[in-house]
This record gives structure tokens, C-alpha cells and sequence, in this order.
């Protein structure tokens, strides 16, 4: 079974997209909805939303479009009976999630979201090793994204909080607070500082968040910044028996250096665990557009749940961005 695809979006995510498709061998592009393309695209019909949304032989549709489109066109594919994947995040709030829930239940169809992160080789593996339960449970995480923007920024649908929903936080550190919430579960304690101290717009530039289950009293902090002045990567999560670190992740321009993995046992009594005890793997292929289209595609093919990135999961995160942005200090 090969599926009919239209994307909604055909900018640097939809093109990705679409080569990941084609590579696939599991469905076929036979649409895009791209106002700024005045022609049809290497022979795909350049459709409006609208016309692509209602055309009859389309299957699926990828919508990878500015943030502010991301819940209607998400309700009104649903509503048209089509399968549905879309790109972070998924809405501005947690009530917009319910919202499209909703809509998701009554249509009968599969609704995923893009948060590829999950998909790297590193963090797939970084799973493996917490579910095991070789190294106990986690005790605590922190997280540091970072990238520097131009003030060409200024410009950018990004920075203006009615397209974009906020700055750095729900553009970047989003995917940090869904390797949390993947990796290790929920969280019911919520505290931030939100701020934009440099670049002064109605959007921040610096996130620090810490999160804490007070069943288990697990805590993960994360600093999501546009002040970094370099692009940077960093997860580490430690257990009762011993220690992870991801630095880098590989992406098309490499600015964010390479993906290494260490791992390490604790040692509770003297010497402690030096650097030479770490086990460390490089990744050198980012197979998570892949890994994240195949099961998307394989959801729909074999009627299987949407298990990564599915709406549950949008939710959860999305209630806990609800709570860091009631604590803006602007």
C-alpha cells in the first residue's frame, strides 16, 4: 500500500519531508499548498490550503507550516478525514490540544507530531538504557539549548508572538521538555523564569525551568536561550547506578557540533568515576526524519496507535509550556 501525501508548507521542513518520503517508498507526494511558489513544483500541483485539505485522493497530510496555522489546518484535515502530521508545536496551549483531541477522536484517524528528537539514534538508545533499568531509576536531568540569531531575527514570523506563540521556549526548548517527558515520564511542579533581558521583543530570549515530580522527587532544569551566542546541545541524565551525557546533535548544518553519547557507572565509595570510565559513542547519521516518517506511515498502513509524538503526548507537554509562561517576568 502506497499512500497519497500532501504538504502543507514547502519550505525547508516540507522539503525534507518530502525527500524522506520518496525515500521511504511508502507514499507518494501528489500535492503541496505553498503560497509563496507561484507555479506548480516540479510538476506537484501547488494547490491552496483549502483545495489541498478537501482533494478526495489525498490520504495524508504533512502540514509544516509558521506556528500559528499549526491547529487549524490540524482540525480542518482531521475534520476532512485525512491522516494528519505536524510539525512542533503542535498548538499555542493546552486547551488548543483539547481542542484538536476532539476533533482527532470524532475523524478516526491517525494525528502525530514532529518532534524528531525522539527519533535520534542517541536518544533511542539513551531510552533503552532508563526502561532497562540497569541503572536504576532517574534521580535527575538537565537539559541546555542554545543557538545565536542575527537581528535579521527581527524580521522572522518567529519573533512575533501571534504567529510564532513565544520565542525561544516553544521554538527550541520545546524539544527539550519532550526529551523529558519521553525519557523519563510527568512532572506536577513547574517553576520558570521567562525573559527577554537582550533582544527586548514580545517573545523571550532566555527560559530557565525546573520541573519536579513530587511522587518520585525527580528533577529536570533546562536553559532554552537565544543569548548563547554559538548553537549548543546538552542532555544529561543521572541514575542511581550511573550516568548519561549527550552533547551535540547532528543536524544539515552541523552547528551544533557532533553527537556524542557517554556512559557511566556510579561508584558510591572513593575513587568516584573519572572520565575514563565513560563509555562514549559517536552518531554519524541522523536517521530521525526517517525513523519518525516510517512510523507515522506505519500507523496508518497497519492501523497501529500513534506510540511517539502521539496527541496524549502534545498535551502533556503543552500544559506544562501553559505553566512556564504564566511566570513571565514581561
Amino acid at each position: 500500500m502506497k499512500l497519497n501525501v500532501g504538504i502543507i508548507g514547502y519550505g525547508k521542513m516540507g522539503k525534507i519531508r518530502h525527500q524522506v518520503i520518496d525515500e521511504l517508498g511508502m507514499g507518494e507526494i501528489v500535492a503541496i499548498s505553498e503560497p509563496t511558489l507561484e507555479n506548480d513544483y516540479n510538476g506537484i500541483p501547488n494547490l491552496t490550503h483549502n483545495e489541498l485539505i478537501n482533494r478526495q485522493d489525498i490520504d495524508c497530510i504533512i502540514i509544516c507550516t509558521p506556528n500559528f496555522l499549526n491547529k487549524p489546518l490540524t482540525i480542518k484535515s482531521l475534520k476532512a478525514g485525512k491522516h494528519v502530521f505536524c510539525e512542533k508545536p503542535p498548538a499555542f496551549t493546552g486547551a488548543d490540544m483539547v481542542e484538536i483531541r476532539k476533533a482527532e477522536a470524532e475523524s478516526g484517524k491517525k494525528l502525530m507530531y514532529g518532534f524528531n528528537h525522539r527519533h535520534h539514534d542517541s536518544v533511542i538508545r539513551m531510552k533503552e538504557i532508563i526502561d532497562g533499568g540497569e541503572f536504576g531509576k532517574v534521580l535527575w536531568m538537565r537539559g541546555r539549548y542554545g543557538k545565536s540569531v542575527t537581528k535579521d531575527y527581527f524580521n522572522d514570523w518567529r519573533a512575533k508572538k501571534e504567529m510564532s506563540g513565544g520565542g525561544i521556549l516553544i521554538d527550541q526548548g520545546i524539544h527539550m521538555l519532550d526529551l523529558f517527558l519521553f525519557l523519563s515520564g510527568g512532572f506536577d511542579v513547574v517553576k520558570a523564569e521567562v525573559s527577554n533581558l537582550y533582544w527586548k521583543m514580545d517573545v523571550e530570549d532566555n527560559a530557565f525551568v525546573i520541573l519536579k515530580d513530587s511522587k518520585t522527587g525527580k528533577v529536570a532544569s533546562l536553559h532554552s536561550t537565544m543569548t548563547q551566542w554559538r548553537h549548543l546541545f546538552s542532555l544529561e541524565i543521572f541514575m542511581e547506578k550511573g550516568y548519561m551525557v549527550l552533547n551535540g546533535l547532528i543536524t544539515s548544518t552541523m552547528s551544533y557540533g557532533e553527537e556524542v553519547l557517554s556512559v557511566a557507572r556510579n561508584r558510591s565509595t572513593a575513587p568516584a568515576a573519572t572520565w575514563k570510565d565513560e563509555v562514549k559513542t559517536q552518531y554519524i547519521t541522523n536517521n530521525s526524519w526517517r525513523y519518525e516518517m516510517e512510523h507515522f506511515f506505519v500507523s496508518i498502513i497497519e492501523d497501529k496507535p500513534v506510540s511517539i509524538g502521539n496527541s496524549n503526548d502534545a498535551l502533556e507537554l503543552m500544559n506544562i509550556i501553559d505553566e512556564i509562561y504564566k511566570q513571565k517576568d514581561f
